[in-house]
This record gives structure tokens, C-alpha cells and sequence, in this order.
């Protein structure tokens, strides 16, 4: 509603002498109240919560304070960033990624609760085909013309148990494969059993956008529990160890107990830059976890540490390999001959965007995939016409 200049000017309207009384006392409180906060004003100290591998992760999922540590996970988060001084690398994990099936961000594939794999492009085993799906897609009409506005395209998908077979897992000793939805309680699950019927060959996943983004999954109507989901969040294989039991429209259960995130394991992984020997996840690179004790500083004023330091704090054996991917962006972009792992350094600085920087090259590398034999060109797939 417009109000007139009258309205708002004028001579202040005179106080009584009770109004002035009360005025005054007011004044006087808040004068003795803001003086006793700066007498007892002191710093607030919070102690974050310890982070113990657990098959019932902290953390219950959205709505729920349980496990998130309010307070405390925010200042351990301001206190590793001042420690490396940005949060733009892939240890950082923002609020959004800490709840629920938003902490599953990186999508990962484990074996007994132990993990082996992730589903990128550019982490594909290598010998691991595509399943080319015929596919109907958008295409330029030309003005004046009777162009149907489309045309036929393939599509690749790939097979779970091609896959498997790939990172070296026995299709015949699998007792059950958990895929999860977006939602626990969407958990696509098939017996070992099921996977040696035909119907498991079509059991896919693709990624959506055809060599990058999210793996989304499909299934036949006739094959395991029918719950499968429109993306993957992670992939459990079973082979020892004893499944969980899904609860309808609640989520998994082992002994009685919520799983609420990696079965035999805990939190699931994110972030890091992970090795990979022959096809397997042979280790993980955390920056939080490098020594400053054991790097050197270069000119450009940045940490760099020994590869090979590394590798054998990590347990990984370089004897064998003869050749070693650099992987970025979700592709193979540079080969590396094995001698140059000896000396081969690497920083973990903001240039490094997430990843790691190899050598006075330069080189950026988010994975790093080591071979014992020399792999031939048409072992590792490549992006075609179609994927464009």
C-alpha cells in the first residue's frame, strides 16, 4: 500500500513519564547484558566425531541428525580445508554429499565388501566390449523436405556379467549381485543361479551420455527381483559373504541390522585417485593422506612426492608392469613407459583439479591404470559416430 511523505515526517511524538521509565530500563538490561557477554565470552571447541568402518554407517540418511556430527562435521570440514587450503579437490565433500544416497557419489563395485572397480568410461576393464543396441535418435529436418526428423543410431550397453568376467570374478561362484537404485529400498537383486540363464545377458548398464555420465542400468522382466532402478549407485557382488535381506519399501538388512552403506565395509568410497593393476583397484591415493615429511618442494612452490614411494606404501608390486594409462576426463589420454616409474613424481595441488599433476610434463591424471603386458589398441574401446 502507498503511504504519503506526511506519513512518515513529522515531530517525534513526546514520551510520558512512564514511557520514559520503561525506555530507560530497557536500555539499561541490554547495556548489562552485552557487557557480561564480553566477560564471558570464549572459544567454542568442537571435537568431531571419530569415523570407524562399520557394516552400520553413521549416517541414517536425510531428516536425521544421527551420524552427521551438526557442528562438529562442518568444523572438521573448515579445519582439513585451512589444513589444504581450498575445497575444490575430490577429498572435500559438500554439504549436499552427506546424507543418504547422496554420499554414494562415486560409483562403485564391490566384492564382498571389498572394492575393485568403479563404473566410468574411462575405468572400464580393458577387453570389455559394448553390446551395440539399434536406437532411434533426433536428427535435422530440412526445411521443404519430407526428412522424418530422426534416424537410426546404435547405442552401447554393456553386459554385468562381461564385466565381471573382465575384472576376474567367476560368474559360477557369485551367490547373489546387488545393484542399488536411487533409493536403498530400490535394490535390483539376482541370484547367482539366475546369471548363468540366458536372461542375464540382458543385464546392462550404459553410461548417460553414452562414454560419460552415471551408469543407468536395465534388466529383463524376467530376471531377479524386478526392483531395478533408472541410475546405479553402487554394485555388490557376493560371493562368501553373506547377502542382506531386502526390506520392502525400507531398504537392506544384515542380521537384523540397517545397511545404510558398504556391507563389510562401511562408508563408501568417494574422491581419490585410483590405481588400477591388470583391470583391478589395486589402491587409492588420498591427498589428506600423503606425508609432507616425504615430499620435496618444487619451484613452483608446490609438494611433490616419489610415484613409486607410494605404490610400495600401498602394497602395489611394479616389478611386472611394462606400461601405464593415464586417465582423465573419463578417457585413456597418455601412455607411460614402465621405466619411468622409478622417478616419476607427482604434486596434489588446486592445478591438479581434483587429480594429481605427473612429472615436469605436467600430465593431469584423475586414475592411473597399470598393465603387465602390453595392451593392443583394439583392446580398449574407443568413442565412434555414433556416440556423438
Amino acid at each position: 500500500m502507498h503511504r504519503s511523505k506526511t506519513s512518515l515526517s513529522g515531530p517525534p511524538l513526546p514520551l510520558s513519564g512512564t514511557r520514559l521509565g520503561r525506555t530507560f530500563a530497557l536500555l539499561l538490561v541490554g547495556l548489562l547484558a552485552c557487557g557480561d557477554a564480553k566477560q564471558e565470552a570464549a572459544p567454542i571447541t568442537v571435537q568431531p566425531a571419530k569415523v570407524v568402518p562399520s557394516t552400520q554407517p553413521q549416517d541414517p540418511g536425510p531428516g536425521s541428525d544421527a551420524g552427521s556430527s551438526a557442528g562438529s562435521g562442518s568444523a572438521a570440514v573448515k579445519a582439513k580445508d585451512d589444513h589444504k587450503g581450498d575445497q575444490q579437490d575430490s577429498e572435500w565433500v559438500p554439504a549436499e554429499f552427506k546424507k543418504g544416497m547422496s554420499r554414494w557419489k562415486d560409483i562403485g563395485v564391490y566384492i564382498d565388501g571389498k572394492p575393485i572397480g568403479f563404473l566410468t568410461y574411462g575405468e572400464l576393464p580393458t577387453g570389455l566390449k559394448p553390446t551395440w543396441i539399434k536406437d532411434k535418435v533426433s536428427d535435422r529436418k530440412r526445411p521443404g523436405t519430407d526428412d522424418p526428423g530422426w534416424k537410426w543410431a546404435r547405442q552401447r550397453f554393456y553386459k554385468f556379467t562381461d564385466y565381471l568376467k573382465a575384472v576376474g570374478v567367476d560368474i559360477r561362484q557369485i551367490n547373489e549381485l546387488h545393484i542399488y537404485g536411487p533409493k536403498m529400498s530400490q535394490t535390483f537383486i539376482v541370484s547367482g543361479k539366475d546369471l548363468a540363464t540366458p536372461a542375464a545377458d540382458k543385464l546392462m548398464f550404459r553410461f548417460g551420455a553414452n562414454i560419460s555420465g552415471k551408469p543407468i542400468p536395465a534388466a529383463p522382466n524376467n530376471l531377479g527381483n524386478g526392483k531395478i532402478g533408472d541410475k546405479i549407485s553402487a554394485v555388490m557382488v557376493y560371493l562368501k559373504k553373506k547377502p542382506p535381506i531386502l526390506i520392502r519399501n525400507e531398504g537392506l538388512e544384515l542380521d537384523g541390522q540397517p545397511q545404510l552403506g558398504v556391507p563389510y565395509y562401511g562408508e563408501p568410497i568417494r574422491g581419490g585417485i585410483r590405481i588400477y593393476l591388470d583391470d583391478k583397484l589395486a589402491a587409492i591415493i588420498k591427498r589428506q593422506e600423503l606425508d609432507p615429511k616425504q615430499a620435496t618442494k618444487g619451484a613452483d612452490g608446490e609438494l611433490y612426492y616419489k610415484l613409486s614411494d607410494v605404490f610400495t606404501a600401498n602394497g602395489v608390486d611394479t616389478k611386472k608392469v611394462v606400461e601405464v594409462y593415464v586417465i582423465r576426463d573419463e578417457r585413456r589420454q597418455d601412455k607411460l613407459p614402465a621405466a619411468e616409474l622409478a622417478t616419476l613424481t607427482f604434486s596434489a595441488g588446486a592445478q591438479a583439479k581434483g587429480g594429481v599433476v605427473l612429472g615436469d610434463s605436467k600430465i593431469r591424471a584423475n586414475a592411473l591404470a597399470l598393465h603387465t603386458r602390453p595392451i593392443k589398441p583394439g583392446e580398449i574401446d574407443q568413442p565412434t559416430p555414433d556416440d556423438e
